[in-house]
């Protein structure tokens, strides 16, 4: 049974993998035996040395991923670099905070074409050369308690963890037949930069500690089992699904 979670062989890209969500996902992709491309705009120095410590090849692809039209060439690159891919990690995101009334259009455009256009043609550009060599591979998008809640003051962050759940079921309706598996992870309340801010207001620190069951905020670590199953054999009949990890916020 163990056998099923191993990704010995496999390649992960990874957007995102400089810290947080995506540097916790990054290394237990690879401690699971996997090796890792990591995609952004800042060298991730720390996830690497995680990576290569564990015995795995680990690059960084240099990518702006505000612009959709780089995601072909970010995988041909990680399939140069590392000789193919196997796995689609679309964690990379960015969050505005404004109310509704005073949101910007470039609040807008800036989180959703990270959040959601960047990902959906990541998405595109990996399975059309899957479907073209005639193989499967695995799609994981990082979704959010947004994704199922309104939230405050980030409508464009909203409005993206919305869609991108509801671009993950329309892509596993579309390629599960041809062995493409694409699913979501929605982390709960975590301790990573994007949630400095919240963390730092008392009042909305304590209300959010009191909803969640497990009484703590989740730790970037605790992401890790979650990917690694997405990713691996052992959801191999697995499509279209959304894994909540959050403490138990949403059953509260």
């Amino acid at each position: 049974m163990n056998d099923l979670f191993r990704l010995d062989g496999c390649v992960a890209l990874v957007t995102g993998a400089n810290t947080g969500l995506g540097q916790a996902i990054a290394i237990a992709l690879a401690q699971a035996g996997a090796d890792i491309a990591a995609v952004g705009r800042t060298a991730p120095h720390e996830t690497l040395a995680a990576i290569t410590a564990v015995g795995r090849r680990g690059v960084w692809i240099e990518a702006n991923l505000d612009d959709s039209k780089a995601a072909p060439a970010i995988i041909d690159t990680a399939v140069a670099q590392l000789g193919g891919i196997d796995i689609l990690i679309n964690n990379a995101g960015t969050i505005r905070r404004n109310d509704a009334l005073d949101f910007t259009e470039d609040d807008w455009d800036s989180v959703v074409d990270v959040n959601l256009k960047s990902a959906f043609f990541l998405c595109q550009a990996v399975a059309r050369r899957w479907v073209a060599e005639n193989r499967g591979g695995k799609i994981i998008n990082i979704a959010s308690m947004l994704s199922f809640q309104g939230g405050i003051r980030v409508a464009s962050y909203t409005a993206s963890k919305s869609g991108l759940l509801g671009i993950t079921r329309l892509l596993a309706n579309e390629w599960a037949a041809r062995g493409i598996n694409v699913n979501a992870i929605a982390p709960g309340y975590f301790a990573t930069n994007n949630t400095t801010a919240l963390r730092a207001d008392e009042m909305r620190n304590r209300a959010i500690l009191e909803r969640i069951p497990a009484a703590r905020w989740g730790d970037p670590a605790d992401l890790g089992g979650a990917a690694v199953f997405l990713a691996s054999r052992a959801s191999d009949y697995v499509h279209g699904a959304v894994l909540a990890v959050d403490g138990g916020w949403l059953a509260r």
